[in-house]
């Protein structure tokens, strides 16, 4: 299959059952609204394209090395206070329940709101040579519902901690250890690693409760994405008090 174009992505697939969508977007990928949403399609897309009861997987990466996302677009959140809440929260949820396994390539710096961004997926492959996985959530004076619950649950408390409370940069091999990645590749290996993983988790979207299944583990995480999505009435979170 050709890439077809969304905007700011592609999305491609050699063998109709592992399907790669690549991050476009200027600068580094940070999230808008618009940019969420596009996700959101390309997402649908791949589930009507492989259909109920079928094998297939979704690699979500970067297109350099030097980046995979930096979160949210601050500068959209200070001009909009429902930008978060119409696209990156419903953006995790989708993920969240999504009926097939999904697979964070991350080609370079993840920071913040790429952080929960990434472990709403259900496996990463990290660079091993360049970039840092962050949340600095906590030196920003940022906060919103749910920020810290896929860091509670899918990482160990101390981790967490670290994660949550400090800030830590993480390279690639500290986030392997840390229990943040599945695997960590060289750049020109990266996706050849999340293809391998890729094709042995499609099959078992298959019988069609894996989106059931993973939320037996996360069911908490996405019901706090989903308090927050798409809700207009009140402000889901306070504006940061620094600049990154």
């Amino acid at each position: 299959m050709s890439p077809l174009a969304f905007e700011h992505l592609t999305v491609s697939s050699s063998d109709s059952v592992v399907y790669t969508i690549t991050m476009r977007k200027p600068p580094e990928n940070r999230i808008t609204v618009t940019f969420a949403q596009a996700l959101i399609s390309a997402l649908r897309f791949i589930e009507r394209e492989i259909g109920p009861g079928k094998p297939g997987c979704v690699i979500l990466q970067g297109s350099d090395t030097k980046f995979w996302c930096t979160g949210v677009d601050m500068e959209e959140s200070r001009q909009n206070p429902f930008a978060s809440t119409d696209g990156f929260y419903p953006l995790v949820a989708t993920l969240l329940d999504y009926p097939l396994p999904t697979i964070a390539l991350l080609t370079g710096h993840t920071f913040g709101g790429a952080g929960p961004l990434s472990l709403s997926c259900d496996y990463r492959v990290m660079n091993s040579e360049r970039g840092f996985w962050c949340m600095p959530p906590v030196n920003l004076g940022l906060h919103f519902d749910g920020i810290g619950a896929l860091a509670r649950l899918k990482l160990r408390p101390q981790v967490a901690r670290r994660v949550l409370l400090e800030a830590y940069r993480f390279t690639g091999v500290e986030a392997l250890e840390a229990g943040i990645v599945d695997e960590i590749a060289p750049p020109d290996e990266m996706h050849a690693a999340a293809i391998r993983l890729a094709q042995i988790h499609a099959p078992r979207a298959a019988m069609g409760v894996y989106s059931l299944l993973r939320n037996e583990l996360w069911g908490d995480a996405l019901e706090r994405f989903r308090r927050v999505s798409y809700v207009h009435g009140k402000r889901p979170h306070a504006p940061p008090k620094a600049k990154i």
